[in-house]
């Protein structure tokens, strides 16, 4: 998290997890000012991901960058 709040552009984060049990699967939200800062952290968490291939108890799925069009 000190990572995600560092990055230029950083608004808000999100992490999350299952609360019924069962494996733990994170999902995260992270909120930039524009889309090119969040692609930039899209960039940064791939490269990180990349040094811990050999990991077997960390796997990530997938990263997608997209346009907030509402909150509340």
């Amino acid at each position: 998290m000190p990572q995600a709040s560092g990055a230029p552009g950083f608004n808000a984060g999100y992490w999350t997890w299952p609360t019924g049990g069962g494996e733990l699967n994170v999902l995260a939200m992270i909120i930039f000012d524009s889309e090119e800062n969040a692609r930039a952290a899209d960039d940064r968490v791939s490269a990180n991901f990349s040094q811990l291939e050999d990991r077997d108890d960390i796997t990530l799925d997938a990263l997608e960058v997209r346009e907030v069009v509402a909150s509340a």
